[in-house]
């Protein structure tokens, strides 16, 4: 007989976005059941680079103190031309969202982190070993098909279904949907020592025309290199030893000193789903888009993902929201990810020319480019770099644009609450929705039946305060208004700048709405309504 499991979520695939989402999943208490093929972590080459919106991601689930034990933070990164010139040193200065914003970690060290982290709820099931075969879905939920490792078939009913299970995603292949783009000529050799010979503490692309590498400084005196393979390069051969060697003597004194953990051909995609929800089931991370490494953004897009589609799906299976929310993550995300893909796809190709006249122009343009202020700070800050602004989806839009802060990510200050711990402003507002005031108690410019629904729904109400601000300007109507007071004046100059007075922040803490006094109740209304119909009878836990 075939055994069933229930479930309300099932996510298919264990890698850091799987794992991530059920963590979110656990920590929003939906009962969900983690499903991965292998046995064990992987150990080869993966992500190394780890931003500071992925960071506020895992502080949502209380884990990044405990990662960045194991991680390099506040990283260079490198721009060298054919003369092996720097003609770009990023060192983005910028924490507004509480987090350097280039660190460094490994990516087996980090799911080892996220594994454990899954002990902490007992909602949260894993079964490693297991293999996904099949899938149907209806209008009441999805049903998998689950193959054991004794060869025993389990049949899985979920009310949702998350892939998370890699570029070969076998539940984007069941579903049929195709993965749009191109895949690029040239691969790359990636080797990893773990006896860093070089004193460069720092991420260096080379835009050497010889042969363009990458050369990466990692936790633990380890180093990666990454070289671009010609056409006629037999991959097996090139990663023998005497080839390896080969390919590291241009760059350290004497390449047989060095211990090689490990050695690997990879080929680079700039690949979409066409999809990334199809009725009750969605795709996160690889599953959903492939890029190059060049931007470090493939592994924290995917948990951007994951932030984004964990909320809405526990809003659904907690009747906090109507389950058609879920087609806003496609609406969402979907194309932040082909922004991502399109800057990774960019730097492959000022990193990559061989011809050597190219290459010269290239390094002559770049040279002048950066000299112009506001070009060098637009790189140097790391500016470049794509951030999501959601303009359709759950947003109440203000009319302001581009400028506008709403379906932006808010800001994450240091805060003092009332009993005198500094806080990153996160650790206030909650794991849910949030109404924060700047010198007002948002609960005074709402009616009573905007409050209760609000609370029925689980959100936080937290009223800002000048540093300068005297005791009674600290007092609050709602009794559960929590008052924090704005350490070093960013969330001042943030509501001054968009002359605004409250922000409804999402639970991936992005900007709901951003308004004055008149329009904080309309914007509720709105957020209600854009919730869909739901059950608010019970808080969020």
């Amino acid at each position: 007989m075939t055994r069933t499991l229930r479930t309300q979520v099932a996510v298919v695939g264990a890698g850091p976005a799987g794992a991530t989402l059920a963590n979110f999943l656990g920590m929003y208490g939906v009962d969900a059941l983690l499903v991965e093929r292998s046995l064990e972590i992987i150990d080869y080459p993966r992500a190394v680079g780890m931003d500071d919106e992925c960071l506020r991601s895992f502080q949502a689930v209380d884990l990044a103190d405990e990662l960045i034990k194991d991680m390099i933070q506040n990283v260079p990164l490198r721009f060298f031309d054919g003369r092996n010139r720097c003609f770009a040193d990023v060192r983005p200065a910028t924490r507004e969202y509480g987090w350097s914003r280039r660190n460094i970690f490994m990516q087996p060290s980090c799911e080892v982190v996220l594994r454990r982290g899954l002990h902490r709820f007992p909602s949260v099931r894993v079964l490693l070993g297991h293999e996904v075969v099949r899938l149907e879905q209806d209008g009441d939920g999805v049903e998998l098909d689950v193959q054991a490792p004794g060869g025993e078939t389990l049949r899985v009913r979920a009310e949702y279904v998350i892939g998370a299970d890699g570029g070969r995603s076998t539940v984007r292949e069941l579903l049929g949907v195709e993965l749009e783009g191109d895949t690029h000529p040239r691969k790359w050799v990636v080797v990893e020592c773990d006896n860093d010979p070089l004193d460069a503490q720092y991420t260096a692309l080379h835009c050497d025309p010889a042969r363009p590498y990458v050369c990466v400084h990692l936790p633990h005196d380890l180093r990666r290199w990454e070289f671009m393979l010609f056409p006629g390069e037999d991959d097996d051969e090139m990663l023998k030893t005497d080839k390896v060697h080969e390919l590291l003597g241009h760059h350290v004194e004497d390449p047989a000193r060095l211990n090689i953990i490990r050695a690997r051909v990879y080929t680079h995609h700039s690949r979409i789903a066409r999809r990334f929800t199809v009725g009750r089931v969605c795709l996160v991370g690889d599953a959903a888009h492939l890029m190059p490494p060049w931007a470090g953004q493939g592994m924290n897009t995917g948990i951007r993902d994951v932030t984004n589609v964990a909320w809405k799906i526990a809003a659904a299976v907690r009747e906090h929201a109507d389950p058609g929310i879920l087609a806003t993550y496609d609406t969402e995300r979907r194309p932040h990810a082909q922004a991502m893909i399109d800057l990774s796809t960019t730097l492959g190709r000022i990193l990559s020319p061989t011809n050597r006249l190219v290459a010269t122009a290239r390094d002559v343009f770049f040279h002048a480019v950066v000299r112009a202020p506001a070009v060098r700070d637009w790189v140097l800050q790391m500016r470049f770099k794509p951030m999501p602004q959601y303009t359709d989806g759950v947003v109440v839009p203000d009319g302001g644009g581009r400028r506008s802060p709403v379906g932006r990510m808010f800001i994450q200050p240091l805060v003092e609450n009332a009993e005198g711990d500094v806080l990153r402003l996160d650790d206030v507002l909650g794991p849910w929705f949030a109404v924060v005031g700047f010198g007002a108690d948002p609960a005074e410019h709402l009616s009573g039946a905007q409050r209760d629904y609000l609370t029925a729904l689980g959100a936080t109400f937290v009223k800002v305060v000048d540093s300068r601000a005297g005791r009674a300007r600290r007092a609050t109507v709602h009794p559960e208004t929590q008052v924090v007071e704005d350490l070093e004046g960013h969330l001042r100059e943030w509501f001054t700048r968009h002359s605004a007075c409250f922000v409804l922040t999402r639970p991936d803490r992005y900007v709901a709405a951003c308004t004055d006094e008149a329009a904080l109740g309309p914007a509720v209304d709105r957020l209600h309504r854009l919730l869909g119909p739901a059950n608010t009878d019970t808080e969020q836990e």
